[in-house]
């Protein structure tokens, strides 16, 4: 999950804008977290709250229930118009959303289930509470399940085969032609492959998160993604962005990663 964090943070920085950066440090002058840091926390708090209750039955009323509560607490961090519209509604309702904030905010969910039929399970009632349209979940349940593979040593070649075959996502891209003509884009099948593409291609974490960044488009929601797979696959994040990540983060959040890696035994 840090990872996830870090990955959104380094490209707070860069979304939508034509630099497209390789060389550069992970925490620039405005980077802060965004929306996509606090959504991934929500849901965290979430598992948290229906593991302690033995109520997984009824995960879907947590993940609503701590997506708008977060939302209301971190109110200016970037959240798309329906999504805002969503979280101050009295009487909130999926709508039908195919954009990318199903998948940004899944990673717990991989890291937190035991099996892949359950982790596809729950990044669909996840995806389910606002982005309901078959997109948003599909983004969903291929994000959630590339952590899952990842965070069990599953190899690139079979996360691959998984997004292809099962997802249905093609990744046959070549990182240099989406350097040079890639653009923002926020639906799931146009940003979730390009995520999932960087991590593939990459050498260690921060390779990955960098890869990311050097694709553009939405950089803050595609290199969280790919920052939570990449962290749950290769299980090593340099402590220099370890602690560099610490001063965007109140004592809440931290508190809520903590409790999140302890619980599933999570190390990196």
């Amino acid at each position: 999950m840090l990872g996830a964090v870090i990955g959104d943070i380094a490209g707070s920085t860069f979304e939508g804008r034509a630099e497209k950066p390789d060389h550069v440090g992970f925490f620039e002058k405005g980077s802060l977290a965004t929306d996509d840091t606090v959504c991934t926390l929500a849901v965290a708090n979430a598992i948290l709250e229906w593991t302690a209750r033995g109520d997984r039955m009824h995960s879907r009323r947590y993940y609503a229930a701590n997506l708008r509560a977060f939302g209301t607490r971190y109110p200016d961090v970037g959240y798309g118009q329906s999504f805002r519209e969503w979280i101050f509604s009295d009487d909130p309702r999926p709508y039908r959303s195919y954009g990318n904030g199903a998948a940004m905010r899944v990673s717990p969910i991989g890291l937190a289930c035991g099996d892949m039929a359950g982790t596809l399970r729950e990044a669909v009632k996840c995806a389910g509470v606002t982005h309901n349209h078959p997109d948003g979940v599909k983004g969903a349940k291929a994000a959630a399940g590339a952590v899952f593979l990842a965070h069990r040593g599953f190899s690139k070649t079979e996360i691959k085969r998984f997004i292809e075959g099962s997802i249905g996502y093609p990744l046959d891209f070549d990182i240099e032609d989406l350097h040079r003509n890639y653009r923002f884009e926020i639906k799931c099948s146009r940003s979730v492959p390009q995520a999932i593409f960087a991590f593939l291609v990459s050498e260690d974490f921060e390779d990955a998160v960098r890869k990311a960044l050097y694709l553009g488009g939405d950089s803050d929601t595609i290199a969280s993604i790919t920052g939570a797979i990449a962290a749950a696959y290769y299980k090593k994040i340099p402590e220099r962005i370890k602690n560099g990540v610490l001063p965007y983060l109140d004592a809440g959040q931290k508190k809520i990663i903590r409790e999140f890696d302890a619980k599933f035994g999570i190390t990196y």
